[in-house]
């Protein structure tokens, strides 16, 4: 699962035992690719290091309120800002969540920088108990646990096992793979398109006229990747067949299916199609190709040259007459009548939405990173937007099918 790749975590450690086994927490959400910020209470010092665990996250460790100043160099103490830090943060897990912890975060007590972190976070926040066994089975640590997962928290469950007291029982905190587990199958299972497989389309064809020379466009794919990362980002199983591009998929929820020709793509996308439930056109495939191919790379010879053309198989339009229960999405990039010929493209292709460009436009088109668009629904509903860059563009597109397709 890649859903924490690009994520913000900000993991705070308190003071227990179990506080050693996040050097192995923050190694594991790095190579998921997270970005990752630690705070510590003081008493957690005891137990590792702000210097390893700074090591491995890359990022300066916090623990208390103010940096100390160099009074050689006459610097002045530096403010650690709680509320930046609980801003930054997508995710804030605490582990270990200490049973003097999560008392103090149930009555709002705020005595060290990991308390006021917790208070003024936004985001989920995930806590991995980790205590004795009879501190954990405590009626005060008991209601600890409902006080704070009525607030809204989630509680990641304490392992059963041998406990540093000697004991055995639960309440040893979980594995450091067991809270990356929890935690991506927890993001994963709300988000909106979690259990949906995507089809998208990118970039443009090349169509060979011979070994050398090719018929092609301008098409450089940035608006089909945009959508198919954000659409990984919200859960979806993603492929993308994209033409001739230089990009590159960060996210490895994605399944690249690179091609060249129009042809290519067809047999790619009609090998998905059935699979999915939304499909995404957004390549820009060449609308003729040559009728045959020289075998050998025509030489310059006379001043004219003449090369018959053929139409290619139209994608859109083919998948929109085997379409069942998908949610079919087609692109229009237009230079005169641009909502009367988009919306005739919506009709006759069977579309339940199409997106409308117009090289008209500033900031759309070919190669820019940017893109002004209009979506144009199956009721003829038209809803312009502004010039967005392509990511924000691809998040339009993705929210209104997920609110069509979710209704």
């Amino acid at each position: 699962m890649a859903v924490l790749h690009g994520k913000n975590i900000l993991l705070g450690v308190t003071g227990g035992i179990a506080a050693y086994k996040t050097a192995f927490l923050v190694r594991l959400l790095i190579k998921k690719g997270a970005n990752v910020k630690v705070v510590m209470t003081p008493a957690a010092k005891e137990f590792v290091t702000p210097l390893t665990l700074s090591t491995l996250s890359k990022n300066e460790v916090f623990s208390s309120f103010t940096n100390e100043g160099d009074d050689d160099n006459h610097r002045d103490a530096v403010w650690n800002n709680h509320v930046e830090l609980a801003l930054w943060a997508d995710f804030f897990i605490i582990a270990p969540a200490t049973a003097n912890t999560l008392s103090k975060m149930v009555s709002g007590t705020v005595d060290n920088l990991l308390l006021a972190v917790y208070l003024s976070a936004k985001c989920p926040v995930y806590f991995a108990p980790a205590m004795d066994l009879d501190m954990y089975k405590h009626p005060s640590t008991e209601n600890s646990f409902q006080k704070l997962k009525d607030f809204g928290n989630i509680q990641i469950p304490a392992a059963f096992g041998e406990l540093a007291s000697g004991l055995v029982g639960e309440g040893r905190m979980a594995e450091p793979e067991a809270i990356v587990s929890f935690l991506e199958k927890d993001i994963l299972k709300k988000m909106p398109l979690n259990g949906k497989k995507i089809l998208i389309t990118a970039g443009p064809t090349f169509e060979a006229i011979d070994p050398v020379r090719f018929i092609g466009n301008h098409s450089s794919g940035k608006m089909g990747f945009a959508l198919a990362e954000e659409a990984a980002k919200l859960g979806a199983e993603v492929t993308l067949i994209s033409g001739p591009v230089h990009l590159e998929i960060k996210n490895n929820a994605v399944k690249l299916i690179r091609v060249t020709s129009a042809e290519e793509m067809y047999n790619a996308a009609h090998q998905i199609f059935d699979t999915c439930d939304i499909a995404i056109l957004s390549a820009a495939v060449a609308d003729y190709r040559p009728a045959a191919i020289a075998s050998e790379k025509i030489k310059k010879a006379e001043n004219e040259f003449q090369l018959q053309l053929i139409k290619t198989k139209d994608i859109l339009a083919s998948l929109g007459t085997i379409k069942k229960h998908q949610f079919l999405v087609g692109f229009a990039l237009e230079t005169q009548n641009e909502i009367e010929n988009a919306k005739s493209k919506l009709k006759k292709k069977n579309l339940d939405l199409i997106v409308l460009n117009s090289l008209r436009d500033k900031g759309a088109g070919f190669q820019s990173d940017t893109n002004k668009i209009t979506l144009i629904s199956k009721d003829n509903k038209t809803m312009p937007f502004s010039v967005k860059s392509k990511t924000e563009v691809a998040q339009d597109i993705l929210h209104y099918i997920i609110e069509q397709t979710h209704a």
